[in-house]
């Protein structure tokens, strides 16, 4: 199984119908997280209204926007390595919220841990996953952002509200497991340096397959687990919860590239809170066949890194994957030219919201997401000014907001 695929393409274009939106949101919630300790942005906390039951994560300049029916009283946020912080909403208090966050120690007993055996630790975490995890069927609106870059510079944005249904953990694999596009939207740009067309192939089902947890084949097996030497780190923290880390290193060469991981288990109920991946590269040609399904003729590729890192996040004892990133750097140049042209596709999805278990619905096979889809495909271009509605996303950084404008009128043009 490849859950990391692009394929690269001379630029085609095509459009699909998309929804419409809902209706506006009550309240927009808008601010920055920052260190306590340096003052630098945070990227990535997890920013919740549990009232509404909404949550969202900060871009990579530390910025959150979020949506809800009315003014929450309290908004938590959460972060690998810092200390859980709720602050309260006062009234008329929407936008321009700094939150400071403390960094969390590890006391020495703590430390003390690192002595116990990893893959004693690994086994008993798997072997709690049907306890820790939901045994019955959940359905979670969705926020997925595809971006392109060629060098330091944007060539393709693509957004998308969906539905993501799975089915229970008990059943150890992804089968049944879906998504829905609810709306997109793509940017993509024009110039002709930028033909070369870079998709990311299943793109918005990405969570689906990288959901370590769930999908047993990817790294949480027997099988697998006998490839890597396995490492207890100096423990850390997630919000308040304790967390042993488990580092995996590839043991044997096979013939295919294996993964650096980090495994974050909390210390009390053995659940697996935090994944991170980063692919092997150093045989150029086995990540090639991983990473890329196809390119044109006389094209070389030459992969850089391939990095995810999946989040997992625990209401009322039922933890659920919350947030999923995961970055691609490659080079690519044209046979009998001078220079390689550096590539970097990113693509990110946030839990907006967990459904009610009343109204949870399973994803009909025709309005699922295919694996050998690449999102590109599936959206059309739009350009209107309130595109999102009430609906909850990723705030855009500023970089990426100016990217959007500059596409958008090469587009008009």
């Amino acid at each position: 199984m490849r859950p990391f695929v692009i394929s690269l393409l001379l630029l085609l274009a095509v459009s699909v119908h998309a929804q419409q939106p809902s209706d506006s949101a009550g309240v927009v919630l808008s601010g920055r997280v920052v260190s306590s300790a340096d003052g630098d942005e945070l990227a990535h906390v997890s920013v919740s209204a549990p009232e509404y039951n909404v949550s969202t994560v900060t871009n990579e300049d530390g910025e959150f926007m979020l949506k809800t029916l009315a003014r929450p009283t309290h908004l938590i946020l959460s972060h690998l390595g810092f200390h859980t912080r709720r602050i309260t909403v006062k009234e008329g208090q929407t936008d321009r919220i700094k939150v400071r966050m403390q960094p969390s120690s590890i006391v020495l007993s703590e430390v003390l841990v690192s002595a116990n055996d990893p893959m004693v630790v690994v086994r008993a975490a798997i072997k709690k996953i049907p306890e820790n995890y939901s045994t019955q069927p959940s359905l979670m609106h969705c926020f997925y952002r595809e971006t392109a870059q060629r060098g330091s510079r944007f060539i393709a944005v693509s957004e998308a509200l969906t539905d993501l249904y799975k089915t229970s953990y008990e059943v150890g694999d992804t089968y049944g497991d879906a998504v829905q596009i609810v709306r997109g939207r793509r940017l993509l740009s024009t110039r002709a340096k930028d033909t070369l067309a870079v998709k990311l192939m299943g793109g918005p089902v990405i969570p689906i397959m990288l959901d370590a947890v769930k999908n047993s084949q990817l790294l949480l097996n027997e099988q697998e687990l006998s490839l890597y030497d396995l490492h207890m780190e100096i423990p850390e923290r997630i919000g308040e919860r304790a967390q042993y880390v488990v580092s995996l290193s590839p043991r044997y060469r096979v013939m295919r590239p294996l993964f650096y991981a980090r495994l974050y288990i909390d210390q009390e109920t053995l659940a697996f809170t935090r994944v991170e991946l980063e692919l092997d590269v150093s045989n150029r040609d086995l990540a090639t066949e991983y990473m890329l399904v196809r390119r044109p003729p006389g094209l070389r590729f030459n992969p850089k890194q391939l990095t995810t890192t999946i989040n997992y996040k625990t209401v009322d004892s039922v933890t659920c994957i919350s947030y999923v990133r995961n970055e691609m750097r490659f080079k690519c140049d044209w046979k009998r030219r001078l220079f390689a042209s550096t590539y970097t596709v990113v693509s990110e999805m946030v839990v907006t919201e967990v459904v009610p278990q009343a109204e949870v619905r399973r994803i009909r096979g025709r309005d699922s997401f295919g694996q050998r889809e690449t999102f590109y495909d599936r959206v059309e271009f739009f350009d209107e000014p309130d595109f999102w509605g009430a609906y909850n996303i990723i705030a855009p950084t500023e970089s990426l907001e100016h990217a959007i404008d500059k596409l958008k009128k090469q587009k008009r043009q």
